[in-house]
């Protein structure tokens, strides 16, 4: 087995809800019943069928799965159930047992999108607290507490809002060997996302679906390799000088000239050259610009160009971000690459949003848009950095 991220659930529904997560931003995933050879899936989503058993059987059952894969260079996703029904605490233990000393269980089931939220360790389902709903009185696997960090015998962090991820994850390390984290919205998820990837090796996430979808965008955006492209199509005096700007840095420039975008051939001599320059050393930025307003030519046809030069450097895997500079071809970037948009969670500077794309064989890669007149003279270059990624193991 050559996965990349091996999600480790307590039941079938449970590695099949994870594994979605991760399908959903472009990773490869199956839902295995045991541990086997053969798969080229980035993600192999494996159940112990433990749900039901007592602490003791719970445990065993996570050891044998464990000792047969091999982690080395894997990230293992401990999946628990959102109300954290089972033997939650038998499982983790079970799960550091078999990391290297010191790693830290971080522990949050929260998956807001369907109600669920911890709030100051409690586990809250549509706003009850889990032990006084229907789950409390589950037949085989009644949950009693609703205090998270009592229920595992595990500390408990509140992350602070004015405190950095280096902060939190200093943190979680101190706290360990299982913590249990606050979060009751999304935005809350995603920062924890960010510092389990800060962590990297000396920690494992445990949660719901919920934790494993930020997780997965991040996961797959940190061992993405490439170029952070910038595609300036804009006609504005203003990106044309940024464009300028981020040249001046030794970027590798692709120039669509107008020749090039009206002839068949010459484009593909340009689209050549262009998969040449951008793959040979990997720069960390490229940047690709159109013709200005004099050239004349078709707007839809330039923009139909850069988003089929684009496309070909992505399916090559040249590409690990992007800036995309005008509205037009923006869009025809976007819809070359097949997404069916972006999920927004943070800004370059004003007017200049950053997300990762959604839907298509490259989501979750990182993309910044800027109109034409926004930002000073560095801005493609700060864009550029925000969306560049490298390999982190």
């Amino acid at each position: 087995m050559t996965a990349r991220v091996v999600v480790l659930a307590d039941d079938l529904t449970g590695a099949g809800d994870t594994a979605a997560q991760f399908d959903r931003v472009g990773w490869t995933s199956e839902i295995r019943l045991r541990p086997s050879v053969g798969s080229d899936a980035e993600v192999v989503a494996l159940t112990t069928d433990s749900r039901a058993m007592d602490g003791r059987a719970a445990g065993e059952a996570v050891t044998a799965t464990l000792a047969a894969l091999e982690l080395d260079g894997v990230l293992l996703y401990k999946k628990i159930d959102s109300t954290v029904r089972g033997s939650v605490r038998a499982e983790i233990d079970a799960v550091l047992a078999s990391l290297p000393d010191g790693t830290v269980a971080v522990v949050c089931p929260a998956f807001p999108a369907v109600g669920r939220q911890v709030v100051d360790g409690v586990l809250l389902v549509g706003g009850t607290p889990v032990a006084e709903t229907a789950v409390g009185r589950d037949p085989v696997t009644p949950v009693r507490e609703s205090h998270v960090p009592t229920l595992l015998g595990a500390a408990h962090l509140v992350p602070a809002p004015d405190r950095s991820d280096d902060d939190l994850a200093d943190d979680l390390l101190a706290r360990g060997p299982v913590v249990v984290v606050d979060a009751a919205s999304d935005d809350d998820l995603d920062r924890l996302a960010r510092t389990l990837v800060l962590l990297g090796e000396r920690a494992v996430a445990v949660g719901s679906a919920g934790l494993a979808e930020p997780l997965a965008r991040r996961w797959r955006v940190s061992h993405a390799v490439g170029t952070s492209l910038v595609v300036v199509t804009s006609l504005h005096d203003a990106s044309r000088d940024q464009a300028e700007t981020l040249a001046i840095t030794g970027a590798p420039v692709v120039r669509c000239e107008a020749e090039a975008v009206s002839d068949d051939a010459a484009w593909e001599r340009l689209v050549a050259q262009a998969l040449h320059e951008v793959s040979s050393d990997e720069p960390p930025v490229a940047l690709v610009t159109t013709p200005d307003a004099a050239a004349g030519l078709d707007p839809v046809l330039v923009a139909s160009r850069v988003a089929d030069l684009v496309t070909r450097l992505a399916a090559k895997g040249l590409v690990s971000g992007l800036v995309l500079a005008g509205g037009d071809g923006a869009r025809a970037v976007l819809e070359g690459l097949g997404a069916d948009g972006i999920r927004l969670d943070g800004s370059v500077a004003t007017g200049v949003p950053l997300g990762h794309l959604v839907g298509g064989d490259h989501a979750g890669m990182r993309v910044a848009t800027k109109a034409g007149g926004f930002g000073g003279p560095d801005i493609l270059i700060e864009a550029a950095q925000a969306v560049h990624t490298t390999r982190s193991s």
